[in-house]
């Protein structure tokens, strides 16, 4: 009996480890396993408490038909998203396939891991930033930094997937969209990424912190980017497809398609090198890839020695913005109708050979400047002039300017041919030693310590291109909404021209279809019906508060949602757009104050300030001032203060006071401090809840140096988070 008892507890044991866990939030898998299909719903408050880990080695995990969800509804506002959906905690030899994680603030860390593989998987529809950047103007709010990620810093802004000291992964087949950030990697090596979709995102697609030896081919990476409104304003603000900073070397970044980025390239040397002038995110080899229609720089490239070899730039400010750029070669690329093609400040011994410059406003540009950064260690421990450049063998094609070289010597132009170009140089200041042909001999450095061997394509590699008939290859496909790129996969309305003007148009965007109006609160439109793509009139009615809602019904073909939500071709899908502006007549007095009586730090000096004679004083029916000169004609660029008193009158219903301030802001309603905020920051937002009804406003401010930002707005709703 007993021996019968064993053998059966033996039986019960072997059955429990076939079986698959049962997925709930802390769940840790240790073994090879194939879950059972299924939506599983699984909390993660912070990254220390990951929804779902993975912990061992030699694990091959088949997760077909599972989603991972955070407990926040995914088709919420995805700046609620919190918490860790995967944590792959060491080990090596993991591999995870069709794998779908989605409302997280990072789909999946690997920390410590070899040789991980992810393959047919998405971790997207993640965490993302609200933006606040509007129609005419930007918000300095939205402006992001990645200086730091020695502690995993970058893990604040979201992603997709995070590799933190994890070599030879491979991520392959796999999709990341509409989050913030796609893949990261933070001192990790040896990776081949390939074959993946990581775009429509509000930050970056690939980025690269202290990751050398990595194999980034055949992907795309499009529409990674914010800070651009087409016609107002092409600023980026420092969002990328591909992200290569401090000190990551030796990469090999090939037949990606990097269009419609902040920047399509940005990489940058490191604060590292920048306190000891050593070191530089070197020898990277960038070769056939697409880098068109970024806001800011094709391809941004500083402090470094790199190769840019046969690349696709058009329609950039900066086709190549290569400050401090040193032993780098350009050759081969196709600039076309970029500001300026290649644009170099203080660089040396760098050659740009065989390139097209095709209808650029100016092609090349070289220069020195009077002035460097006083902060900067760099300029005080090397020589930054700007010398010794071999420009051979291109063709300029109909620019304004083909060369436009200031205090920069020892250039060489060879074989160089102009055809419709209207002027094909440009010197001033110190150009010696400037020839052609063979009459200066420029001395370049030979390149022992970067392998430029062209790469081929990899068997089974994705032709990642836009096609060249593709309607979205230009600038003006870049929207960018509150949530980021839109990604034209379901219709939308968006402004045509200043979303403020009476009456205004509205662009009918999106997958071919036809359209019908449904509602309109607030405002009558013009027609009521069309197609995809098309126009419409609104009116504003002539209420004093703007508040508009329109609501259309679409069918046509098949729909995604900026959510993820899936409509079959022929079914309806209501979209719409909304706007809100409560005027107030604001009475404004501006004050200049001197360094002595700082408004933050002496209150005495600051009232008795405001009791003197203003420098100017305004009537405006909203407080919106963005600038880094005059915040308004006529005051000061800098140590400026501001009082603006005003009263409104509120429907029923809830609303917030929202304001965004660079630097001191402090707000009272009917003499109640409701928002305090008085100390010199970068820009950031504040709001209070604000009841109906009547009230009396008084609003505060003052500016030290540099940018300033200063938006007081009623919103509807409870905005704070």
């Amino acid at each position: 009996m007993r021996t019968r008892h064993i053998f059966l507890l033996f039986a019960w044991a072997a059955v429990a480890a076939a079986q698959p866990p049962r997925l709930r939030a802390g769940t840790v898998i240790t073994r090879t396993v194939t879950l059972p299909p299924g939506r599983y719903a699984l909390a993660s408050e912070d990254a220390g408490h990951p929804a779902l880990v993975i912990r061992g080695s030699n694990i091959d995990l088949d997760f077909s038909g599972v989603t991972l969800t955070g407990a926040w509804p995914t088709d919420g506002d995805p700046d609620r998203f919190t918490g860790l959906g995967v944590l792959v905690d060491g080990g090596e030899n993991v591999t995870i396939r069709n794998l779908t994680v989605r409302g997280y603030k990072v789909g999946l860390l690997a920390r410590h891991t070899t040789r991980l593989r992810i393959t047919g998987s998405d971790f997207s529809y993640h965490w993302k930033a609200r933006l606040y950047s509007l129609v005419e103007h930007e918000s300095l709010v939205d402006w992001m930094s990645y200086h730091h990620n020695e502690r995993d810093e970058w893990l604040d802004s979201g992603a997709g997937i995070y590799l933190a000291d994890s070599d030879e992964a491979q991520i392959d087949a796999t999709t990341i969209v509409q989050g913030q950030n796609g893949l990261l990697l933070a001192r990790s090596n040896g990776a081949r990424i390939w074959n993946n979709t990581f775009s429509f995102l509000s930050g970056i697609g690939i980025g690269l912190y202290r990751a050398s030896r990595n194999t980034i081919m055949h992907n795309k990476v499009d529409w990674c980017v914010r800070g651009y409104s087409d016609g107002f304003y092409n600023r980026g603000q420092d969002s990328a497809g591909i992200l290569v900073y401090e000190q990551s070397g030796r990469n090999v970044v090939a037949y990606n398609s990097v269009t419609h980025g902040g920047d399509g390239l940005f990489l940058w040397a490191g604060q590292s090198t920048m306190d000891t002038g050593q070191g530089g995110a070197n020898d990277n080899v960038f070769y056939a890839n697409d880098f068109s229609y970024a806001p800011a720089n094709g391809l941004e490239a500083t402090f470094s020695r790199n190769a840019f070899y046969g690349n696709r730039i058009d329609e950039c400010w900066h086709g190549v913005w290569g400050g401090y750029s040193f032993d780098s070669w350009i050759a081969s690329n196709r600039f076309a109708n970029n500001v300026e093609g290649i644009a170099i400040e203080h660089g040396q011994d760098n050659r740009i050979t065989d390139n097209t410059f095709d209808r650029d406003d100016t092609a090349v540009h070289l220069w020195r400047n009077p002035i460097q950064d006083p902060g900067w260690e760099y300029p005080k421990r090397r020589d930054t002039r700007s010398r010794d450049y071999d420009v051979s063998g291109n063709k300029f094609i109909r620019n304004k300017t083909a060369l436009k070289i200031h205090d920069t010597q020892n250039v060489r132009l060879v074989n160089n041919t102009f055809t419709g170009v209207e002027t094909i140089a440009t010197l001033t200041g110190d150009t010696r030693n400037l020839g052609i042909g063979e009459e200066i001999r420029v001395p370049l450095r030979l390149r022992e310590t970067i392998d430029v061997t062209l790469p081929r394509p990899l068997p089974g590699g994705l032709d990642a291109m836009l096609p060249d008939d593709s309607p979205l290859r230009n600038r003006r496909s870049i929207i960018v909404d509150e949530w980021g790129p839109y990604d034209w996969k379901s219709p939308k309305l968006w402004p045509e021209g200043r979303s403020d003007a009476v009456p205004f148009k509205l662009r009918v965007l999106g997958p071919a279809g036809e359209w019908k109006a449904a509602s309109a609160r607030g405002a009558t439109i013009e027609p009521s019906s069309g197609r995809v793509p098309g126009s419409l009139t609104v009116t504003p009615s002539a209420d004093p508060i703007v508040d508009i809602d329109l609501q259309l019904t679409y069918r046509g073909d098949r729909v995604t949602s900026p959510r993820g939500s899936v409509v079959a071709a022929g079914a309806p899908y209501t979209f719409g757009y909304s706007r809100y502006f409560v005027p107030v007549d604001w009475q404004i007095q501006w004050f200049a104050f001197d360094p002595s009586s700082s408004p933050d730090k002496d209150a005495e000096a600051f009232a008795r300030l405001l009791k003197g004679s203003p420098v100017k004083t305004e009537r405006q029916n909203r407080l919106d001032f963005i600038s880094g000169g005059e915040l308004t004609a006529g005051v000061p660029r800098d140590r400026v203060a501001a009082v603006a008193t005003g009263q409104v009158t509120l429907p029923p219903g809830a609303y917030s006071l929202r304001t965004i301030s660079d630097d001191g802001i402090r707000v009272w309603v009917d003499d109640a401090l409701v928002i305090d905020r008085w100390s010199v920051h970068e820009s950031i937002v504040d709001t209070a809840l604000l009841a109906a009804g009547a009230h009396r406003l008084r609003v505060e401010y003052f500016e030290a140096t540099g940018f300033a930002e200063f938006r007081v707005e009623i919103v509807k709703g409870d905005t704070r988070r």
